[in-house]
């Protein structure tokens, strides 16, 4: 499928959304969903970040920049992923405790909000990688 119908095909995906909720770490995937889902959905569309200190403060900077540029609601939580039990002994499905955590913080705001769904940013190559966090979207219906 060529690249101008793989966005037509995400924007006309949605189009059909009422409203939503994108978990924003100001990486390429969910800065690219951002952009699409904001120039889509308009106000109908949140970015949540969540903000702990393993995150750099110089991403989360940038993050918080781009939200600004692209004109988009932008909610910045505190996650604490020190505390998450599992995730602090650095295991190799660490990356399950971290995005469950996010997951669960954005459910919940986007619930709080009454945004209809959450979005995350990934691609296709994710699937073929060891990727604990896909799993953990499945379980939250991200």
């Amino acid at each position: 499928m060529e690249l101008a119908a793989k966005l037509d095909r995400l924007r006309g995906l949605l189009a059909d959304l009422p409203s939503a909720l994108v978990a924003f770490s100001g990486g390429v995937d969910s800065s690219f969903l951002l952009r699409v889902a904001h120039d889509v959905l308009g106000e109908r569309c949140l970015a949540l970040t969540t903000v702990s200190p393993t995150m750099p403060s110089e991403d989360l900077a940038a993050a918080k920049e781009l939200a600004v540029r692209l004109g988009v609601a932008h909610l910045l939580i505190d996650a604490n992923e020190l505390a998450i039990p599992g995730y602090a002994e650095n295991p190799a499905n660490r990356c399950y405790f971290c995005k469950d955590h996010l997951f669960t913080i954005c459910v919940t705001e986007a619930g709080r909000r009454g945004l209809a769904v959450v979005l995350d940013g990934a691609n296709l190559d994710d699937l073929g990688d060891h990727r604990p966090g896909l799993q953990a979207a499945a379980e939250r219906g991200v």
